[in-house]
């Protein structure tokens, strides 16, 4: 994660005077962007996926070494703690995200390598060739999907579309396309990846991470509904 963040603060000051932004304030961001990321990640575990367990034991919320972070929780900090920053300094919210994209599918790509070697969000059992064992996760390790090596793999995919597109067309775009282009492509695949977890079954037979991206899926095909009825 540490590696990712890295990464990502980097890309996003290297790329910042594209978007009419100079790198006190690209740096300025990223601190934002980090603690409401991490806040957001930790009370999305909470919140979204063991509720009963935090609030019987309140004061394990703060053990963040104990494990237990959100992405779906961490991209609501990252949103919110965006919007506070660009309203406090009055910068154009939709340019300043089209610069955030890029750099976020590669900390996650990152994270999800991390999930792997922790043996963390296992995958589905599966007699595929290239199943894997996670004996730290289980007392009688089964052969199961390395869904975080696939999330990876299409996070790694993603952040060099975002680079093709932003290199192509970012003179060309109105401001926020690349933006909800990668909400659409991140939340539509996470929502078909899915498919080959094992946890967090919910009562309507899909996971609480599939649930949790309908609504970021929603939004960006209103928002190119939207945006189309608009005049160029």
């Amino acid at each position: 994660m540490a590696v990712g963040v890295i990464l990502a603060v980097t890309n996003i000051i290297r790329r910042s005077s594209k978007y009419l932004l100079d790198k006190e304030k690209a740096l300025d961001l990223c601190l934002y962007l980090i603690i409401g990321g991490l806040i957001g990640a930790r009370l999305g575990e909470v919140l979204f996926y063991e509720p009963v367990f935090y609030f019987t034991h309140p004061l394990e919320i703060f053990f963040i070494n104990h494990g237990g972070l959100s992405s779906h929780g961490m991209t609501l900090g990252l949103i919110i703690s965006f919007l506070i920053f660009t309203k406090t300094k009055k910068l154009p919210w939709k340019k300043v995200a089209d610069l955030i994209v890029p750099a976020i599918p590669l900390l996650a790509f990152f994270i999800r390598i991390g999930n792997y070697t922790n043996s963390e969000i296992m995958g589905r059992v599966t007699t595929m060739p290239w199943g894997v064992f996670y004996p730290l996760a289980e007392s009688i390790p089964q052969l199961r999907h390395p869904i975080q090596l696939y999330e990876a793999g299409v996070l790694l995919i993603i952040f060099f579309l975002m680079y093709f597109l932003e290199k192509k067309y970012c003179n060309k775009w109105k401001p926020f396309t690349l933006a909800n282009t990668f909400i659409l492509t991140y939340f539509g695949s996470r929502f078909f990846l899915e498919f080959f977890k094992a946890e967090y079954s919910t009562a309507l037979r899909i996971t609480m991470g599939q649930i949790l991206s309908i609504p970021f899926i929603l939004f960006s095909i209103g928002y190119i509904f939207w945006i189309k009825k608009k005049p160029r």
